[in-house]
């Protein structure tokens, strides 16, 4: 079988079509990014950090993203997001599977509205998520997101 040149020459290039294909169709038919129109809600993709003691958690999609992060110097802790558009608002919940708690707004820390703290009564727990609500430009952007991330706070 491998003393047939065609054999071989079919098992090198077969491999290098299939991932031309794969990009050629994903090109073809798959969805193209387009600019966020106002009036719609958008996801925001919770990063693989999100889901380890890293200490921070990103948020995106696209070019919109968050990064979460904890102050933990006073007694109370407070969370920080800085974003990379400035915001209308920001609005977040601390949940989880038995209780919704009610969505608190955030305060804008800087004048260009780049940087939100919220002052937590208390860490959240493991199996607790954080579900937010970031408006900007009419467009609103929503996201559920792990508390793994604060392991290195508890």
């Amino acid at each position: 079988m491998f003393t047939n040149k065609h054999v071989i020459i079919a098992l090198l290039v077969a491999p290098i079509l299939s991932v031309i294909a794969w990009f050629m169709v994903g090109s073809l038919v798959g969805e193209k990014p387009h600019q966020a129109k106002p009036g719609q809600t958008y996801p925001l993709v919770e990063r693989s950090n999100c889901r380890y003691d890293s200490g921070v958690c990103d948020l995106d999609n696209q070019d919109f993203e968050l990064q979460l992060s904890l102050q933990n110097e006073s007694e109370r802790p407070k969370l920080l997001i800085q974003t990379s558009h400035a915001l209308d608002s920001l609005m977040l919940a601390i949940t989880d599977d038995s209780f919704n708690s009610a969505p608190a707004p955030l305060t804008p820390t800087d004048e260009q509205r780049l940087q939100w703290a919220l002052e937590l009564p208390s860490l959240p727990a493991n199996e607790q998520r954080i579900r937010l609500v970031a408006t900007t430009a009419g467009v609103t952007w929503y996201a559920e997101a792990s508390t793994n991330f604060l392991d290195p706070y508890r």
